[in-house]
Parts: C-alpha cells; structure tokens; sequence
C-alpha cells in the first residue's frame, strides 16, 4: 500500500507548479481585462514624447499644479519591481506608497479603493508579467502648500472613505455590475464630476460634468437629465458611444475621452457595456448645462 501512496504523493508535487503556473495564467489574464477597465494604460504612458509603455512621465495640469504619471513596470530600481501584494494593495485602497507617505489623489485612489481585492490582485500579477523599464520618475511642479505631503492626511480625513464596493441589495447583478465598473474600475467620477477648492468631488454633483476637466478642458454632464445630459439617450447609444466613440447625432469624440474609448471601454464585453449603460441611465438626472472648453 506504501508505494502506491507515495507515487501519488510524488506526482501531486509534480503536478502542484504546472497548476500554479495555470493559475498564475489565469491571474495575468484577468488582469489584463482589469488594467483596460481602469485605463490604466493612457496616464501612465507618455504618448505626446513617445514614452515606453507604462513608464511614466505623462504630463497632467491641474489648477494646482502640474502633475507626472509615475513609472508602473515593474522596474525594481525605478518602478514598482519591488512593492509587495500588500504595498500594491495599500496604494489602491488607501493612497499610500510602501514608504508610508501619502500620494496625491491625482491618481484616483478614490475611486479605486472601491475595487475587490481579487482585482487588485490580478491587476499586480498583469503588471509584473510586463517587461520592465528602467525610467526616473519626473517631480511634479506643484506650489506650495498643495505639494505638501503631509497635508494630505488631512484631505482623506475630509473627503476620502476607503473601503471596496458593497454590491446594494436594492438592485439585481446587472445594475450592481455596471456601478462598480463606473465607479471604482473606471472612475468615471474623476472626469465627470466637479470638484470643490479642495480638488475633492462634489458628491451631490456626481457625474454632472465640469468645465474644469483634466488639462482645464470641459467634461459633459452623463446624468441622464434630457436638456443637458444624456436623457435623450438609449442604452444602446450609450454602448456605441463606449465602443466606437460615436454620439447619437453622428459625432465622435475626441481628446481624453476618445483615449478611453479606445484603449478602455472599447475592449469591455458587451455585457460590461450593457451593465455600464443600465446604470448611468439610472442615476438622478442634474441639470448642468456644461460648455465647450477645449483641453490645454
């Protein structure tokens, strides 16, 4: 009875890293669906200079200042080749980088805390499947007391609750889908929604759209108020729109949101575009008519 039971025991072990190694496949796969759902890919990458992939140095003006996209690869000496589960994990649920201090909520953890911790967990294992990129991290020209720090502690006490989404029992699978992909995988909120002097998002305006958008440039109202919104539309404008960049009235969009388009929610399943639709349409309507303003 022994030699059967340790030949079954020796070829466990041998099969144990062909089944690791599948689902560490699976992992990169996964997050490779969940790096476009973030578009993690247009701020992190400076396409204007012909930067590498993900290395960093894509320039964001703010009215605080301007800001440069950090390098993601996982480059040990400039990048996050070093970071821990628990570091990647920190900086998306919390805003804070390994060495404890505070990052600022350009990249918008506030919106990304709300993601699972198995998204979290794949989306590590699809950058780090990536080639590194040895690139320097730019400084950011930010005046003085906005790029301190420090302070930032007291901004999350004000405006920043951490924590991952909490699926709402009031509504079905769909519905509950398509929220946390606009509010915590693609962030909708951080584009969409204006802010206060603070720079945080003004709750009781979410999604109403803004003149003071990424770059200075305008961003729409996508609440589904029918003079100054979206109302007018279908699901199914709201799915084409998300796959080929097209409004109803024929137009196409350009700019930041023509980058997300493509590189984003372009490549969502069709499902994941219906859930999105479903629940933008659902949403209170605001009145906010937002003029044109063309990024700087």
């Amino acid at each position: 009875m022994r030699a059967p039971t340790a030949w079954i025991l020796i070829s466990a072990l041998l099969a144990a890293p062909s089944a690791l190694g599948a689902d560490g496949d699976g992992a990169v796969a996964r997050g490779k669906y969940v790096f476009d759902a973030a578009n993690c890919g247009v701020c992190h990458t400076d396409t204007a200079n012909q930067g590498a992939p993900l290395a960093g140095g894509r320039r964001l003006e703010t009215p605080f200042g301007v800001f440069y996209s950090p390098n993601i690869t996982p480059d040990a000496a400039t990048g996050i080749g070093t970071w821990s589960d628990g570091d990647f994990i920190a900086a998306l649920r919390h805003g804070r980088a390994p060495d404890g201090s505070h990052l600022f909520p350009v990249f918008p953890y506030p919106s990304y805390t709300r993601m699972s911790d198995a998204d979290m967990a794949d989306l590590k294992a699809y950058l780090f499947s990536l080639p590194p990129v040895a690139r320097e991290n730019r400084p950011h020209e930010v005046r003085a007391p906005f790029g301190w720090r420090f302070l930032i502690a007291g901004w999350k006490a004000l405006f920043f609750t951490p924590g991952p989404f909490r699926p709402d029992a009031a509504h079905d699978d769909k519905w509950n889908r398509g929220a946390y992909l606009a509010t915590a995988l693609g962030h909708c909120g951080e584009c969409h929604t204006p802010r206060n002097a603070f720079g945080a998002t003004q709750a009781d305006r979410t999604l109403a759209g803004t003149i003071e958008g990424p770059d200075g440039g305008s961003v729409p109202n996508i609440t589904p108020d029918k003079e100054t919104g979206i109302g007018g539309w279908s699901e199914d404008d709201i799915d084409t729109l998300l796959t080929l960049g097209m409004t109803p009235d024929g137009d196409f969009v350009g700019g930041g949101m023509g980058e997300v388009v493509s590189n984003s929610t372009a490549k969502l399943t069709p499902a994941d575009r219906t859930a999105l639709a479903a629940y933008l349409k659902s949403l209170p309507a605001i009145s906010n008519k937002v003029a044109r303003k063309p990024a700087k």
